[in-house]
């Protein structure tokens, strides 16, 4: 029996699934990570993440057979090594938004929102690597200098691993200096005054159905391979899920997170100026029109928690507006904002509010899956595939039901980032299309919730609210 191993090594914690040819799972453990950081800082010691893979790894009992692995990682993350591939300091996190004047600048440089997203896909966020690469530079200039490496962190598994440095497609769509539509490195964004990164300190970038290499004899001795098992290009978090799901043109999948994501595939490049969709590359040779928002699952699980009651605990609204934009939002590009609350009345409850408090979230998901469908041809009457952790509650199944109008269809499968690494891995040991395996493995299946008349007055009274939010962070100069 032939197996492979997906990791998904996401903000949180690093997850394992063992599966075998037919694509069954026959194995899975998971480990924590640990997220440090006030404010707007967000970093996490890569360490920490290879101490997490060696752990799950050997909890699942059977690394010693896996065939092949692929590592999915959580996007954006700036890992900064010296000549012998050691961290040079933590790695700032996708969610650590310190960088936001960085970004403002660098697309301001480069000619503004529409050139900067035709040159790399996107226009610049402080979620993007790019400007964490400037922050850095500004403010810690020693380290910036003593970089002889600046990956994401796949890119540093995947060294760990192997002993050489690696980055794929998808993953390197979300830097900010590498172009989906060229498939190369933009020399004009690594030039600038505020970037001057030599391409030569950049992993090369894999195909799909490449491999990173294989596993060393010390890579063996510590994480319980077999040495010489192949090690797929790896992926980006939300592509490994696009590419489990067998994600095609005309469909959409909402995931539910620490972040929460709407992406669709398409077979061009999008170019987005207004910043909502990032234009990123998938798993599969195609493109991945992304919209993210930072506050999900983690966000309302606050709220509830403050609240003192239990995240099942609802109530209806009653015209109550929480936008729970506790870490500033990516979605609107809002990174010094703060959650709201707006309607409270003598009669209201904490039920309500919690309510109140995912329809905020994922009304702000929903819009800005509108935004996704203009640069691909999503088609309404398919079912959204809701996938991610939050997709296991019923209270954020039955609020994004009748927000969106439209069906949702269920996966079972509840860890579609890494099986989506699976499938990588047994694409490339085989050498079958990545597209194939996912076919036949079918991660797809599961429910179908009907469509329910939606809910329009709930959509329109959070996006006035949303509007007026926006408007008083950017009027008042309080962003």
């Amino acid at each position: 029996m032939t197996l492979v191993a997906g990791v998904d090594c996401s903000t949180q914690s690093t997850k394992v699934v063992v599966v075998d040819e037919s694509g069954k799972i026959v194995a899975q453990a998971s480990a924590p990570h640990r997220v440090t950081g006030t404010g707007g800082a967000r970093e996490t010691d890569p360490a920490v993440w290879e101490s997490a893979l060696a752990t799950a790894l050997r909890a699942t009992g059977r690394a010693a057979e896996v065939e092949a692995i692929s590592i999915a990682g959580q996007q954006h993350g700036l890992v900064v090594v010296d000549g012998d591939g050691r961290p040079l300091r933590p790695s700032m996190l996708w969610n650590d938004t310190r960088s936001a004047s960085d970004a403002a600048a660098i697309v301001e440089t480069l000619g503004g929102d529409q050139r900067i997203a035709d040159r790399v896909g996107s226009t610049l966020t402080p979620a993007f690597t790019v400007s964490k690469w400037a922050w850095l530079r500004r403010n810690e200039p020693e380290v910036a200098a003593a970089a002889r490496g600046v990956r994401l962190p796949h890119d540093h598994i995947n060294a760990v691993l192997t002993g050489q440095a690696s980055t794929d497609r998808s993953d390197a769509s979300g830097t900010g200096w590498w172009s989906p539509a060229d498939e190369a490195y933009a020399g004009d964004v690594l030039g600038l005054p505020a970037v001057d990164l030599d391409p030569a300190r950049l992993p090369p970038v894999l195909g799909p159905g490449d491999s990173a290499g294989t596993v060393t004899p010390a890579a063996s001795e510590r994480f319980g391979l077999r040495a010489g098992v192949v090690v797929g290009a790896g992926v980006a978090d939300n592509a490994s899920a696009g590419l489990a799901l067998a994600l095609e043109p005309g469909e959409a999948a909402l995931s539910l997170g620490t972040s929460g994501t709407a992406f669709a595939t398409s077979p061009t490049p999008s170019a987005d100026p207004s910043g909502v969709v990032a234009g990123f590359a998938s798993a599969d040779g195609r493109y991945l029109p992304l919209a993210c928002t930072l506050n999900a699952t983690v966000a309302v699980d606050r709220v509830a928690s403050w609240l003192g009651v239990k995240r099942h605990e609802v109530e209806p609204s009653g015209g109550i507006v929480c936008l729970p934009w506790l870490d500033g939002e990516r979605t609107p590009n809002l990174p010094t904002a703060s959650g709201s609350l707006w309607g409270l009345r003598q009669d209201s409850t904490p039920g309500a509010i919690l309510q109140a408090a995912y329809e905020g979230a994922a009304a702000t998901l929903l819009e800005a899956a509108d935004v996704v469908g203009r640069w691909s041809v999503v088609d309404p009457s398919t079912p959204l595939l809701l996938v991610g952790g939050g997709a296991r509650g019923e209270v954020w199944r039955q609020t994004v039901l009748r927000l969106s109008g439209r069906a949702l269809q269920l996966p079972d499968n509840q860890e579609l980032v890494a099986y989506g690494a699976a499938v990588q891995a047994h694409a490339t040991l085989t050498s079958r299309p990545a597209g194939d395996v996912a076919k036949a493995w079918d991660g797809r299946r599961g429910a179908v919730l009907d469509a329910v008349e939606p809910d329009t007055t709930t959509r329109r009274r959070i996006k006035a609210w949303s509007d007026a939010v926006a408007g008083l962070v950017h009027g008042d100069g309080i962003d």
